[in-house]
This record gives structure tokens, sequence and C-alpha cells, in this order.
């Protein structure tokens, strides 16, 4: 099943921070995890799922992904600690991927 998600990933918390929207989070989180993109994500070793919302159509997903890519660094941060103060991976949590190495 296919829903439009913005999420943000990290290094770690309070690191490194990526922010994407896909239509199918458990795979690109295997894509995000297994390196198997060469990119920002494989990179700087972002692997944790810390904050994934729903949305109800692809551009509004698109739409709210460059919301906070335009915000300063403490605005990021203070959206992820608002519903994950403890940076748990979500991906882990919600069993979409195996725990990190």
């Amino acid at each position: 099943m296919r829903q439009p998600v913005t999420y943000i990933m990290a290094s770690q918390p309070r690191g490194t921070l990526y922010i994407g929207v896909t239509s199918n989070l458990a795979q690109r989180l295997q894509q995000h995890r297994n390196d198997l993109i060469q990119g920002f994500t494989s990179r700087y070793g972002v692997h944790r799922l810390v904050l994934a919302e729903n949305q109800a159509t692809m551009p509004i997903a698109i739409a709210r992904e460059k919301q906070p890519k335009n915000w300063h660094r403490d605005w990021k941060i203070n959206l992820i600690e608002a519903s994950n103060p403890h940076w748990i991976d979500l991906a882990e949590a919600w069993n979409l991927a195996p725990p990190l190495k």
C-alpha cells in the first residue's frame, strides 16, 4: 500500500539530519539503511528514522518536506523532540527495518 510520508532521518541523536518524502516508507528505509543509493545519507551515515508524518497526497507531502528544509537546525530538532524526545529509531519500533548494526 502506498502512503505519502514526509520523514526525517538522523545519524545519531542531534546528529546529521536528512529530510525526505516517499510513498513507500519501508522500501525507502531499506535503501537508506543499506546505502543502496549513493548520496547524502550514505556519505554521512544517516540511517535512523526519527520522525515520520503521513500525508493525504503526494503534493502535500512534497510541500511539507520543503518547509523544515528551510528552517533553522534548532527548529528541526524541536520538531523531532516534540514527538520523539529520546530519538528512538522508529523504523525498529514500527518493525519497518531490522535493528542497526
